[in-house]
């Protein structure tokens, strides 16, 4: 393998690497938020948006690097996706958008209305961001048409179909088991017990869809398995992730919550790692024509020199970006407390 094939395959493995921080990160977050409607109370809203105040920022920090890297890495693919997914990409702007402005005004104001206004948009966007990420993820996972110049040639309809949208629906039950746990693990008292309850029904929520788009996706996206039975030894991804998801309501009901939610991180990076598996050497797969026509980590990537200085400032920029995270969730670590700075 020459140099440069090994350098696609690094930052290949890096974007995966920080979608992959991006969705256990922001994907609490976006939990949270579906999940901040189901309680009455202000102080427990409130106590829900504490739980995610200090890091939510700094999570979505992940996306810009993961964007960032693809745009680096992999300008042709960038180009091709923000074409393809230019509706998508801002209705994800505009939740991103509306999310922070709510988090940081809602409780600005004493009124009852006012808080309430916030409430819905905060949960609102929290849920079509994560739906909108579902729907590129399948649409990735499926392929998207392109023509002879490798350009996007579909509308915006192609991409709304049955298995785009069951893709959306899974990673929207998988953030809100992922949210759940989190707070069940950052809060105490009346709404940790509340949401005691609320977790098991988020769990089984997620294992309906997890199952039913496992089957689909053996059934109708037979290319994704290619790599499974080429090298069969990726098989143990999927056993992996089948037992870390068995343990997560094993961990709840021991009262285990730091461990479920960890079962619950490692779950997401066995999904990416088999998303990953299964789309390699494909970035973007051409639907109309995979072999002659898919945009792949091989035709491309950057040139080589580029790939090369790229990597240099990955080596000193990621370990910056570790170092910060680490901090940050070190310094607000254990349960969440409401003071006169709170949200």
């Amino acid at each position: 393998m020459s140099l440069i094939m090994e350098l696609e395959f690094i930052w290949f493995t890096i974007f995966v690497a920080l979608a992959t921080g991006y969705a256990i990160l922001d994907g609490f977050d976006l939990g949270v938020g579906m999940l901040h409607l189901l309680s009455k109370k202000d102080e427990e809203r409130r106590l829900m948006l504490n739980s995610i105040g200090p890091v939510w920022d700094g999570n979505e920090v992940w996306l810009v690097t993961a964007g960032g890297a693809l745009f680096a890495g992999f300008p042709i693919v960038y180009a091709v996706l923000c074409s393809a997914f230019y509706v998508p990409v801002m209705i994800l702007l505009t939740g991103l958008i509306f999310r922070a402005v709510a988090i940081e005004v809602r409780s600005k104001r004493p009124m009852a209305w006012w808080r309430w206004t916030w409430d819905i948009l905060f949960s609102f966007a929290s849920f079509v961001i994560a739906f909108a990420l579902g729907i590129a993820i399948g649409n990735l996972i499926r392929g998207i048409p392109l023509d002879a110049d490798k350009e996007f040639s579909g509308d915006l309809f192609c991409l709304v179909h049955p298995y785009a949208v069951m893709i959306g629906i899974l990673t929207v039950s998988l953030f809100l088991m992922h949210g759940a746990i989190y707070i069940l693990m950052k809060t105490e008292g009346e709404l940790h017990d509340k949401m005691r309850r609320w977790t098991n029904p988020t769990i089984i929520f997620f294992i309906v869809f997890y199952a039913t788009a496992t089957m689909a996706t053996l059934i109708y996206m037979p290319h994704m398995t290619d790599a499974i039975k080429e090298r069969p030894i990726f098989f143990v991804l999927a056993v992996m992730d089948m037992l870390v998801i068995a343990n997560i309501p094993r961990e709840i009901n021991l009262g285990r919550d730091g461990r479920a939610f960890a079962s619950s991180c490692l779950n997401i990076i066995f999904l990416m790692m088999l998303y990953a598996v299964g789309s390699y050497p494909n970035v973007v797969r051409a639907i109309n024509d995979p072999d002659g026509l898919s945009l792949t980590i091989y035709n491309a990537a950057s040139s080589q020199k580029t790939l090369e200085i790229l990597l240099l400032i990955a080596l000193i920029g990621i370990p910056m970006v570790l170092a910060y995270t680490t901090a940050i969730y070190w310094i607000f670590r254990g349960k969440v407390k409401l003071d006169s700075s709170s949200y």
